[in-house]
């Protein structure tokens, strides 16, 4: 297994600090999160289009894409807690990856062939596939959650941007491999066309594809990141005992309830920004079939609508392309102005390219609203995160990191809850209407972000005693 390279630095009354790490350590750490994102691009794309193979409508897709938000909900606090107080041979963080790993690779298998798995159970097509995409999500939550914090845990924070910056270009690559590959498979010859009740081979191959990826990248991690000692991390602490400390899981309530104020005023600014995300990942598909392909909302078999799932394949896959040339400018762009007006500009970026789909006719120029989701994707991932570790406490990186995906996940179920019923009722199941709400969102998320989120030059004096405050 690989050592950390780095010689410790000296902080204040002997404290050491932690070492910078080179970017082949930083891109070792994170490169898991390519077959995560892998698995996860595979689910946004191809899910809405799977579900709606199987019988689904269109009203009833938000309430189905629920069980990942509400698997988050529930997994990330537990595990970021359970991550904090982990001390085993394999590391802190690891045994999550590798447990969310192989739990995701058997969903990705599974989640394609629910209607051959019905016919040797009985059971129902569409149920099995649920029962399939939350065992996903809830692997891929085991999976992610200590990727973030492992950021926290092993780089300085004057390297936080550039650590989650890293993740955000792997997490582009694997998003643009997962998102094309149904589209590649079909220009090899395979099948993109589904008979009633059954998934096409173009997704199903693409599924186990993904499967091998992930596990294959979770494992390169393992072998070639060392993570710091409990001994190293009481030394990071102050001398802080961290692994003597006793701990139960009604501490995470207790951490929520002192949440630092940049951190709610974060978490707005994600409410806003992952509400459109979801709007985008669960409704493109069918607001490209009726809005561009001129399809009833009632085709979800027909040629036509399943090149409506490859197109939102291809369109997915554009804007996590676009997100890795922002990913490296996002450093650069944050020493010129800021981290929070480089996350304003990047979220105003994307709530025009969403709200751009509707006037963009002609389907082979939607590539041009992907760079401006590309810009805030690659935000999205990075920048939050990175304002974030300069206020929550070493030793609390897990449980704050999954608490703050309480932020990421609500709006996601709220969403889901009337989403459908919106685009039913109000909007004659024209999905594309939907579509621009969530642009909208996006815009709001940029206000919200330049208005009340603090930079981390600006109140510096107060930032440091929240972290105080939090810490004892």
């Amino acid at each position: 297994m690989a050592e950390m390279v780095g010689r410790y630095n000296s902080g204040p009354f002997g404290r050491r600090k932690k070492p910078n790490l080179s970017m082949l350590q930083i891109i070792n750490m994170s490169m898991g999160f390519l077959g995560i994102q892998m698995a996860f691009g595979l689910q946004n794309g191809n899910a809405s289009r799977i579900l709606g193979n199987l019988g689904a409508d269109v009203h009833e897709l938000s309430w189905f894409w629920l069980v990942a938000p509400v698997t988050g909900l529930i997994v990330q606090p537990i595990i970021g807690h359970m991550g904090d107080n982990t001390w085993s041979p394999l590391g802190r963080r690891k045994p999550y990856f590798l447990i969310g790993a192989v739990l995701c690779a058997i969903g990705l298998v599974l989640l394609p062939n629910a209607a051959s798995v019905t016919q040797m159970f009985a059971a129902n097509a569409l149920l099995l596939a649920v029962i399939f995409l939350a065992m996903m999500d809830a692997s891929v939550n085991i999976a992610m959650e200590p990727f973030r914090a492992l950021v926290g845990d092993m780089l300085p924070k004057h390297q936080g941007t550039i650590g989650f910056s890293v993740q955000t270009i792997l997490i582009g690559i694997g998003a643009v491999l997962g998102s094309y590959l149904p589209d590649w498979l079909t220009k090899m010859g395979i099948s993109n066309e589904a008979p009633a009740g059954f998934v096409a081979d173009n997704v199903i191959y693409s599924f186990y594809i993904g499967a091998g990826l992930l596990i294959i990248s979770i494992l390169y991690t393992i072998m070639t990141t060392r993570e710091y000692s409990p001994q190293e991390f009481a030394d990071f602490e102050d001398g802080k005992e961290v692994e003597k400390q006793e701990s139960k899981f009604s501490d995470i309530f207790k951490d929520f309830a002192a949440i630092p104020t940049q951190m709610k005023k974060l978490g707005i600014v994600q409410f806003f920004s992952w509400f459109a995300l979801f709007t985008m990942w669960v409704f493109t598909t069918s607001a490209l079939a009726t809005h561009h392909f001129g399809l009833s909302p009632e085709d979800t078999h027909s040629k036509a609508f399943n090149d409506a799932g490859d197109l939102t394949g291809k369109l997915f896959g554009m804007y996590n392309l676009w997100a890795i040339p922002f990913a490296f400018l996002l450093t650069p762009i944050a020493k010129l102005i800021g981290k929070k007006q480089t996350h304003a500009l990047a979220l105003l970026c994307g709530g025009l390219g969403l709200v751009s789909m509707y006037f963009i006719k002609d389907v082979s120029n939607l590539w041009i609203s992907m760079i401006g989701l590309g810009f805030a994707w690659a935000s999205i991932l990075a920048m939050p995160y990175a304002m974030l570790i300069e206020v929550i406490p070493q030793r609390k990186m897990g449980v704050y990191m999954g608490i703050f995906n309480f932020f990421i996940v609500i709006p996601q179920i709220i969403n889901g809850l009337f989403g459908g019923p919106v685009v039913s009722g109000v909007f004659g199941k024209q999905a594309m209407d939907y579509v621009m709400v969530g642009g909208i969102c996006m815009l709001i998320g940029a206000v919200v972000t330049m208005i009340f989120v603090k930079s981390e030059d600006e109140t510096p004096k107060e930032i440091e005693e929240e972290i105080k405050q939090v810490h004892f």
